[in-house]
Formats: C-alpha cells, structure tokens, sequence
C-alpha cells in the first residue's frame, strides 16, 4: 500500500510466479478445464490443490496482427491485475481474448472477465 495526497492506494501487482508461461502448462489447463465464454472471452478454469492461483493470458491470430493481439493480452492482463484480490485461490486459468475484444476498452474487459469469473463460481 502507498499514500498518494491522504489517500491510501493499494497497489495490484502481477508477479512472474503467478503467470502461466509454458506451452504445456496452457495444454494442461486447456485439456482437462472447464470453459465458460461469453462475446468478449473465453476463461478456462481447473482447480489446484496447491492453494496457489497462477493464470495465462492468450490471443489467436484470428484477431489480426501482432500488435492487436498483444493490446488484447494487454486488456486481459489488467483487467485481471485490477480484479485479481476477487478471485478465489486453487485455480489455474487461461483467459482467451475473442473479436469483440479487439474494439473493446478496459472497462469492457473488466466487466466481461468478471462475469466469467460469476458464472465459474471463483468470485470471493
């Protein structure tokens, strides 16, 4: 936590041990998770038993060049930083970014990442 003129601001980070970064840990959460989609998302969730919550973000090249597709890693990423202390523990998660996200701002996104986490039951 920091203060910033009287006002206490919590600080939201995303340290590199809680992202998912190789390719078979993303096959292994797509494999055996469950999905739930809605027009913006696509958040595939497995349950841990370590008590840990490690999450990856993806987007296909279906969504255009490689510049839309890191904007659209980039909406996901803060979308969970921002929402993160919500979340239940125990979970591994991939968040795929769609066509609709590519138009999207980052209240959007946020707003489409929180009800995938509603309708997967991980909301605190």
């Amino acid at each position: 936590m920091s203060f910033f003129m009287g006002v206490v601001v919590k600080q939201y980070r995303l340290p590199k041990q809680t992202k998912l970064c190789k390719n078979r840990s993303f096959q292994a959460v797509y494999r055996s998770g469950k999905s739930y989609a809605n027009k913006m998302a696509v958040l595939y969730v497995v349950p841990k038993t370590d008590g840990h919550r490690q999450i990856g973000f993806a987007a296909g090249k279906r969504l255009g060049s490689a510049v839309v597709r890191n904007r659209v890693k980039r909406l996901l990423r803060e979308a969970y930083r921002l929402n993160q202390h919500k979340i239940s523990q125990g979970v591994d998660l991939v968040l795929v970014g769609r066509q609709a996200m590519v138009e999207a701002d980052l209240r959007a996104a946020a707003r489409a990442f929180l009800d995938l986490c509603r309708r997967a039951g991980i909301l605190l």
